[in-house]
């Protein structure tokens, strides 16, 4: 209860933030709307455009106003796109929330795997294969691997669809975009924090118990280590569904990342507040939710809070 009470000032702080940001941008929203409309820029139809919506009144008049709209559901309009904001914002969120999904589920069955399997074979041929590619892929930049994948996956092979929102297949090359690279860095953390537990005395006991290598490692090892594994995938849930603006502007998917890009292009300040609003959220409350599951993983945290 301590932390949500805590998380309600940061939100209001990031609105806050946000709003100000937005209010001192170089273009004037009035002119870039009336300039969309074909009407003339006179003096006298720009302060009419600013009464009707609002601007002319103080800054913390319309940062309340906004945010009271915002608190009920309101969004904003988006002028570029003649729509609410809310129904583009729900209408991209599926895309991202299931690219998100997919891209975490094919990270996982690699790093942890990959990990484990090289922690236990240190410095042997295995563990130097896996580390020398968990390196490469660490390196490359995400859009470099997205435009090799596009080209020999679809251009050459022709297997795979090259952009767009074409059913399962065309989701296959922005999860591999986005997994090779959380990969590549997830395992070099798991080997690191496997290799740290199997150094402990509890798994020199386990061994001395008799126990099977494979049963210490599943059993108390991962378990161990777990708190590591999932601060990392906590750092990756909040960025991904935030939506990766590299990646779905190079396969066209179209999400929240690719909202949001067309939206800075555009000037489009509705949708961009509402962007850095679900960023603030989406951070808040993955750190929240970690936190809890800290609490479940780790006795010594359990008992020091019930202390």
């Amino acid at each position: 209860m301590k932390r949500l009470l805590q998380l309600i000032p940061i939100l209001l702080g990031i609105t806050l933030l946000s709003y100000a940001l937005m209010q001192t941008a170089s273009a004037d929203t009035v002119d870039m709307i009336m300039q969309k409309r074909g009407m003339i820029l006179t003096p006298e139809n720009q302060a009419l455009m600013r009464h009707e919506m609002g601007l002319d009144q103080p800054f913390i008049i319309q940062y309340f106003q906004w945010l009271g709209k915002i608190l009920t559901g309101d969004m904003g309009y988006s002028y570029f796109k003649n729509t609410d904001v809310f129904p583009l914002f729900m209408k991209a969120l599926p895309s991202t929330l299931l690219l998100t999904l997919s891209s975490i589920v094919t990270t996982i069955c690699i790093s942890i795997p990959l990990g484990i399997i090289s922690a236990v074979k240190q410095n042997k041929i295995t563990d130097y294969i896996i580390r020398f590619f968990s390196f490469i892929g660490n390196a490359l930049p995400g859009f470099f691997v997205a435009l090799m994948l596009l080209l020999i996956f679809a251009l050459w092979l022709g297997w795979l669809p090259v952009m767009g929102n074409n059913g399962f297949v065309s989701i296959i090359l922005p999860t591999l975009t986005l997994a090779i690279a959380m990969s590549s860095k997830y395992t070099r953390q798991v080997r690191a924090t496997v290799l740290e537990e199997l150094n402990k005395d509890y798994v020199t006991g386990c061994l001395a118990r008799g126990l099977k290598g494979r049963t210490i490692i599943l059993a108390n090892v991962l378990k161990n280590s777990m708190l590591t594994i999932v601060t990392l995938l906590a750092l990756s849930v909040g960025s991904l569904l935030g939506g990766t603006a590299i990646t779905e502007s190079i396969f066209m998917w179209p999400g929240v990342g690719k909202l949001v890009v067309d939206a800075i292009g555009n000037r489009d300040y509705a949708i961009i507040q509402v962007y850095v609003i679900w960023m603030a959220i989406i951070y808040v409350g993955i750190n929240l939710i970690t936190d809890i599951i800290y609490h479940f993983l780790d006795p010594r945290i359990r008992l020091r809070g019930e202390g």
